[in-house]
């Protein structure tokens, strides 16, 4: 009987990891859809909640390119800024596309102070996301919080191996115990019993 609890409880820690991971993709597929529609305002705070749950520096780059396309140049930098310290293994090419985007929020900031330009100017339209570097990125691993699922990342960090370990482990489990167990009766050795009566 304690294997079979122990099954379960596996099973039960395996089971709320899903609809957390399932919770974040759907709020990352809301905020991506904002942000395609140009909806920037809704897509920043979403991903503001996706970075304060996750703590992961790729919401930290979308965050900073909803403020560039609304013109947020300060709030723009400091968020580029700081994905850049925070990001591991950027590629020189990526550190070169957010070292841009800085520039660009700065000569905006520069056109905006000159005088004789309306402050309320309208932002530069952002650059074309080009095939190699997409405007959005979403978590490259899946963490305990949940997350996507890309190609990047050991396997054993991932959502759906726990989930899989936890339902082998609870299947060999409860196998086991049918295994083991014998359905005729207990065969016991109590001897000959002479069931006569005595007189």
């Amino acid at each position: 009987m304690r294997v079979l609890t122990a099954a379960v409880f596996l099973l039960a820690l395996a089971i709320p990891a899903a609809p957390r991971a399932a919770g974040e993709d759907g709020a990352e597929l809301k905020a991506r859809t904002h942000f395609a529609a140009g909806e920037y305002k809704e897509a920043l705070e979403i991903y503001a909640r996706l970075y304060a749950e996750t703590m992961h520096p790729t919401y930290l780059r979308n965050i900073a390119r909803c403020h560039q396309n609304l013109g947020n140049s300060d709030k723009a930098i400091s968020s580029f800024r700081e994905y850049l310290r925070k990001a591991r293994d950027l590629s020189p090419d990526q550190r070169a596309e957010i070292e841009g985007y800085i520039a660009e929020m700065e000569q905006l900031k520069r056109s905006n102070a000159t005088p004789g330009t309306s402050a309320t100017a309208p932002p530069p339209a952002a650059p074309a996301p080009t095939e190699t570097s997409p405007a959005l990125v979403g978590p490259p691993t899946v963490t305990a919080s949940g997350g996507r699922a890309d190609d990047e990342g050991p396997f054993y960090t991932r959502v759906w191996f726990w989930g899989v370990v936890a339902g082998v482990a609870a299947a060999g489990i409860v196998g086991a115990i049918l295994l083991t167990r014998d359905s005729g009766p207990t065969a016991g050795n109590l001897g000959g019993l002479d069931l006569r009566d005595k007189p």
